[in-house]
């Protein structure tokens, strides 16, 4: 999608319609798991406690996309 949308430009509304389904069908598909949901929660409350416990916040991960 990402891919797509760099090459389009303003027309990916357009364009990349099928890209943009594909991609949107994947993150359901992450969003409605129950396992990665917990294991979102986990860390996120890890996250949340080592901050409460220092008050330094650490960055966030940068992901690269996989075009």
């Amino acid at each position: 999608f990402t891919k797509c949308c760099q090459e389009t430009g303003l027309l990916m509304v357009v364009k990349c319609r099928q890209e943009n389904t594909a991609l949107k069908d994947c993150l359901v598909g992450y969003y409605s798991d129950p396992l990665f949901y917990e294991e979102c929660k986990a860390e996120y409350l890890k996250q949340r406690e080592e901050y409460r416990a220092t008050g330094i916040k650490k960055k966030r991960q940068k992901f690269t996309s996989n075009v």
